[in-house]
């Protein structure tokens, strides 16, 4: 899995009440730079304190009903819906400033809304790539009857499983292959429940201040009290999932994997965050790959299908989302085509560094799209190709490409190589996209 990391086009207010509470607050969300992640900025502190969205800013404090984090003496509550709103839509970088300790809860009681205003705003691709946690070996974590795992999975899925006394929500089950789409359709408008017995237990403990029913689902033992219609049959599952969404991203990369939830709530999917944060240390540890925002060569090859000995690509320097990119290869004196290109006079054949140029814009064509990996970029047509100097072992050829016309699986560049600021060649090139 690769996409490039995004942030929002620009800058909204949310408001409304805090479910707990029950304070009314305003939001302001605002685009952040890459590698950012999600970060709460208390405003009305002085001065603003930040609050990284990481299971480093887990409150110590036992709270089983939200998601919460502090830095310091500063809190924010009740975040995991706008953090599930995040997630779900692979908004990786953004900046929300709140002006009370906990955000407006969403006017009916999901997503939506707040997903609604995110894509209103709408999404700007940031030319660095994601990095994901890629489980690679089962992560297991069990307690009090509750269990949770992370699979092998090549993509997103979650598949959670509740099991309520009340005959009304008894035992359910869901599971969905996780993108943006599909947040939106099925995950994205379920709404939050609560047990009619639980109602008065929470406000004795100072909770749900906002809460209303209007805002929540409450079910007793006859039913749903507050007489409306369930959007899904599973509606309440829906929600753990969703839930389940927002406490994952403080894992602090998004996950390529299955994870499975039986019973679980925002207590135990926060300490399963922890363990899953630990092995992207790991991971990062002993692959050398902790530098976000780098197009390297593990990055390339998930996105090309080009393998030794015809990977032309070493590292791309600069991605700017369908306008331009600069690349690089390193020439040695170990390129298997020197051994006939020429014996004593070693020289980088014209056609590969033509090839290699068209690689580099095709990380720019193919970074563009979803799923990327599931596409091939061909050539279609070379116009005004024009070599100016020998290429020779110990070079370092930069390649410079920009998006001259796009048009679906379409596109037009135009590409200039140079060695040492000097141009070696330059050419037009047209390609398309296929399904790989």
């Amino acid at each position: 899995m690769i996409r490039q990391q995004r942030t929002i086009k620009g800058s909204f207010v949310y408001e409304g009440i805090g479910l707990h509470t029950g304070k009314p607050v305003r939001t302001v969300f605002h685009p952040a730079p890459p590698s950012t992640g999600v970060r709460f900025r208390r405003v009305d502190l002085s001065p603003a304190v930040e609050i990284p969205a990481s299971v480093d800013f887990i409150s110590a404090e036992e709270i089983r009903r939200n998601t919460t984090l502090e830095n310091k003496e500063a809190v924010v509550h009740t975040v995991e819906h706008i953090l599930a709103s995040a997630s779900g839509l692979q908004i990786d970088n953004m900046i929300v400033d709140i002006d009370s300790d906990e955000p407006p809860e969403p006017r009916d009681g999901s997503c939506t809304p707040l997903v609604e205003a995110l894509q209103k705003v709408g999404f700007e691709n940031q030319g660095v790539p994601v990095r994901f946690l890629k489980i690679t070996k089962p992560v297991v974590f069990a307690q009090d009857g509750i269990e949770l795992y992370a699979l092998p999975y090549k993509g997103f899925k979650l598949s959670f499983t509740i099991d309520y006394k009340n005959p009304h929500i008894g035992i359910q089950y869901a599971s969905f292959d996780v993108t943006p789409e599909l947040f939106v359709s099925e995950i994205a408008p379920a709404r939050t429940f609560v047990l009619w017995s639980d109602v008065e237990l929470l406000k004795s403990q100072g909770l749900i201040k906002g809460g209303s029913l209007d805002n929540a689902i409450a079910v007793d033992a006859k039913g749903i009290v507050n007489n409306v219609s369930l959007r899904f049959a599973n509606e309440f599952v829906r929600h753990k999932i969703l839930d389940l969404v927002g406490d994952l991203t403080l894992v602090g990369a998004p996950i390529e994997g299955h994870i499975i939830a039986i019973r679980s709530g925002h207590r135990f999917n926060l300490k399963f965050a922890r363990l899953l944060a630990q092995e992207l240390k790991n991971q990062q540890r002993t692959s050398g790959a902790d530098k976000r925002g780098i197009w390297d060569i593990n990055a390339i090859q998930t996105i090309m299908p080009h393998r030794y000995p015809f990977l032309l690509v070493d590292r791309i320097l600069t991605l700017e989302d369908k306008k331009r990119v600069v690349g690089i290869k390193n020439v040695t004196i170990n390129e298997p085509f020197f051994m006939g290109h020429f014996p004593g006079h070693p020289i980088m054949p014209a056609v590969l560094i033509i090839e290699a140029m068209g690689q580099v814009g095709g990380i720019l064509l193919l970074s563009a799209v979803d799923a990327p990996e599931k596409y091939l970029v061909y050539f279609i047509g070379i116009d005004k190709a024009r070599f100016r100097k020998p290429v020779v072992p110990g070079d370092q050829v930069r390649f410079e490409l920009e998006m001259i016309t796009l048009r679906k699986r379409f596109c037009k560049m135009k590409g200039v190589a140079y060695v040492d600021d000097q141009v070696v060649a330059e050419a037009e090139l047209f390609s398309s996209i296929i399904d790989r």
